[in-house]
C-alpha cells in the first residue's frame, strides 16, 4: 500500500496524504513505480532519473583541459551522479593521447576514507551498488573492451572500487548502454560529426551531454541535435539556479531550477465574474 493511501469498503483507493505533487530524483526503475502509483489518484509527478550522458571531444579542443573535464564529469562523487559523462566520445585523431592522459589521472587518484583530506575518491553507497559496478566491469572485459586501468575492488572492508578506465568501447556493449553509477569511464572512438550525433543519441536516456570544440557552429549544431535536457559546451556540471535541469526519454520529465522549475509547482486558476451593472 502506498503511504497516505487507504482502501474504502468498496475497494477504491482514497488519498489521505494531502500530497498534491511528487518530485523524485533517483533511478529510472523506481521513477516508473512512483509514476504508476501516483496515477491512481492523478497526482502530478516530476522525475529526474538516470542517465548515460555523452561527452563529445573534438580534435580541435584543448586536449589537457578536455581530459580534466571528462575526468571530473565521470569521477565526481565516485561516479554516483545522474548526469555523469559516462560515454566519452573522442575523435580518432586524438583518441590514443586522450586515453593515455585519462589513465594517468585515474591512476593518480587516492581511494580511501572520505574524512581524510588526502583522499580523492571515497566508497560507493552500499554493497549492492559495489557488486553491480564490479559486475558491469566484468561484462566490459568479456565483451571485448580494453581495461586500461583499475577494474577491481580496493581492500576487503567498505565499498571501494578502483578508478577504472575502459578504451575500445563499442556502442552495443553493456557498459555503454547501462547506467553504471560508479567510477568507471568508457572512452569511445568516433570519426565525424554526423556519426557522433546519431551514436550519442542511441540510448534510452537523455539527461545531459557535453561538447568540447573551438568551432562554435559545430557546438551549436550538436547542441540542437543531441536529445538531452542539458548540453554543456567546453565545460561540465556547470549549474546555476536560473537554468532548468531535467531529462528527455527515460531520464524523466519536468524541470528543476529556473522559471520552468517553478511552473511544476504552480496550479493555474481562472475566475470569471458576471457583473450585472457597469460601473462607469
Amino acid at each position: 500500500m502506498i503511504p497516505g493511501y487507504g482502501p474504502t469498503a468498496g475497494g477504491a483507493i482514497v488519498d489521505h496524504s494531502g500530497v498534491d505533487k511528487v518530485a523524485f530524483t533517483g533511478s529510472t526503475e523506481i521513477g516508473k513505480i512512483i509514476q504508476q502509483n501516483a496515477s491512481k489518484n492523478l497526482k502530478r509527478v516530476t522525475l529526474e532519473l538516470g542517465g548515460k550522458s555523452p561527452n563529445i571531444i573534438f580534435k580541435d579542443t584543448d586536449l589537457d583541459y578536455a581530459v580534466q573535464m571528462a575526468h571530473f564529469g565521470l569521477f565526481f562523487n565516485q561516479g554516483q551522479c545522474c548526469c555523469a559523462g559516462s560515454r566519452v566520445f573522442v575523435e580518432e585523431a586524438i583518441y590514443d593521447d586522450f586515453v593515455a592522459k585519462s589513465v594517468e589521472l585515474a591512476k593518480a587518484k587516492t581511494v580511501g576514507n572520505p574524512y581524510d583530506l588526502t583522499t580523492t575518491q571515497g566508497p560507493q553507497i552500499d554493497e549492492d551498488q559495489l557488486n553491480k559496478i564490479l559486475g558491469l566491469i566484468e561484462s566490459g572485459k568479456k565483451e571485448g573492451a580494453t581495461l586500461a586501468t583499475g577494474g577491481a575492488r580496493v581492500g576487503n572492508k567498505g565499498y571501494f572500487v578502483e578508478p577504472t578506465v575502459f578504451s575500445d568501447v563499442q556502442d552495443h556493449m553493456k557498459i555503454a548502454q547501462e547506467e553504471i553509477f560508479g567510477p568507471v569511464q568508457q572512452i569511445i572512438k568516433f570519426k565525424n560529426l554526423e556519426e557522433v550525433v546519431e551514436r550519442a543519441n542511441k540510448t534510452i536516456y537523455g539527461l545531459a551531454a557535453a561538447v568540447f570544440t573551438k568551432d562554435l557552429d559545430r557546438a551549436l549544431h550538436l547542441a540542437s541535435g543531441l536529445r538531452a535536457g542539458t548540453v554543456w559546451v567546453n565545460c561540465y556540471d556547470a549549474f546555476s539556479p536560473q537554468t532548468p535541469f531535467g531529462g528527455f526519454k527515460q531520464s524523466g520529465f519536468g524541470r528543476e531550477l529556473g522559471e520552468y522549475g517553478l511552473q511544476n509547482y504552480t496550479e493555474v486558476k481562472q475566475v470569471t465574474i458576471k457583473v450585472p451593472h457597469k460601473n462607469s
